[in-house]
């Protein structure tokens, strides 16, 4: 039962405290692995300045604020045409919230809240980390200093409900005893298709850890969807792939590593222009769904609520025209993009798709749904 669980059960998933942050950079700045990160990312910084300065950081918050701000503007720099943001106005500083984000890079997704919440003076939020990512101690120590916390995956059913028993009441301790911000993804792992949407699995998970009625137990959380939107999906031929292996076989089968190249790629890519917003936070929507009903259909309701803000402030790009128009073989949007940017998504598509093995027509339509699905969602609110 939720009421069972303690402080202790969550020794195992938590992010490191303030006082274990020293010795646990001191692991990393003496990981060869942390040799690559400085020269990709800070090729004309001053390497042993950047270590000895990590050496005397004894805080999460310094940690993030002096060198994962500066290590993600650089990727940003390096890898996108600019970074913009809306709706951050609208929290209030201190309040702890949970933000149910779309999910389209492993990585940057939240690392890029991070430096938004700094940016305008909101602290940092606590982040879920799958257990598949915490490949190496490396990894794993990176992950925790950057206030991430575990998400088991891979578990038979009966440890599953138990593990989210303890995810769910972790995260309502963080919401409301140590008053900390909180990012999770609305689904577990990437959306693949571009179709984002909320899992009802999730929220049941985020119900467990409460005994009060159904309203009240998500209020209390205080959900605010986020959203993200990259001109160019990041590693879309990937998922591309992984579409059309599911098409066919009716799953997708990891392979090794590939969690840790999807990473590299996310991170180096070309993304184009990047966009983040700030819904509206759900207990200033609309009532919660009627106490009368199912707790199913409670579900569905609150998801659909997420989803809709999603759908509402995804930024649309020329890109998502575009593939909506060659999708459905009409021009209903040709006012939203240029025959040069037209040409331009066209060769896009022939590089991310043309080393794909399969039949082509089949190959084109998935990529195309990537771009074309959240113009589509967005339509449907209208």
């Amino acid at each position: 039962m939720p009421g069972m669980i303690g402080e202790e059960e969550f020794e195992d998933i938590r992010p490191y405290n303030d006082n274990e942050i020293n010795q646990a950079l001191k692991r990393i700045i003496s990981d060869p692995s942390f040799d690559a990160i400085l020269e990709f990312f800070f090729p004309d910084e001053d390497k042993n300045k950047i270590r000895v300065s990590l050496a005397g950081t004894y805080t999460a918050h310094d940690f993030q604020l002096n060198f994962m701000h500066p290590l993600v503007n650089s990727i940003v720099r390096k890898t996108s045409k600019g970074l913009t943001s809306d709706g951050f106005g609208q929290l209030t500083p201190g309040t702890p919230y949970l933000f149910v984000a779309n999910h389209r890079d492993i990585v940057l997704d939240s690392a890029i809240l991070q430096v938004l919440l700094l940016d305008n003076n909101h602290n940092t939020s606590e982040i879920t980390f799958g257990s598949n990512l915490m490949i190496n101690q490396f990894v794993v120590d990176l992950g925790k200093v950057n206030r991430m916390f575990k998400v088991v995956r891979g578990c038979n059913k009966a440890e599953l409900i138990r593990n989210s028993q303890i995810l769910s009441a972790y995260i309502r301790h963080t919401i409301k005893v140590k008053k900390n911000l909180v990012w999770i993804a609305q689904r577990p792992g990437r959306t693949k298709d571009g179709n984002d949407k909320t899992e009802s699995g999730l929220l049941k998970m985020l119900n467990m850890s409460s005994q009060r009625d159904f309203t009240d137990s998500f209020r209390e959380l205080n959900i605010v969807p986020l959203v993200i939107s990259y001109e160019y999906e990041p590693c879309c031929s990937f998922k591309v792939k992984e579409l059309l292996e599911s098409s066919l076989h009716g799953m997708y089968q990891k392979k090794p590593g590939e969690d840790l190249k999807s990473i590299i790629t996310g991170l180096t890519q070309p993304k184009g222009r990047i966009h983040m917003s700030v819904g509206k936070p759900i207990n200033n929507l609309a009532e919660m769904p009627d106490a009368k009903d199912t707790l199913n259909n409670k579900i569905n309701r609150l998801a659909g609520m997420i989803d809709d803000e999603v759908y509402s402030h995804y930024r649309l790009w020329p890109n998502n025209y575009i593939a909506c128009d060659l999708l459905n073989k009409s021009e209903k949007y040709r006012s939203f993009y240029s025959s040069a940017e037209k040409k331009e998504f066209l060769k896009y598509m022939e590089d991310e798709t043309g080393m794909i093995e399969g039949t082509k027509k089949t190959i084109e339509e998935l990529f195309l749904g990537i771009y074309a699905n959240p113009l589509l969602n967005a339509d449907r609110l209208k």
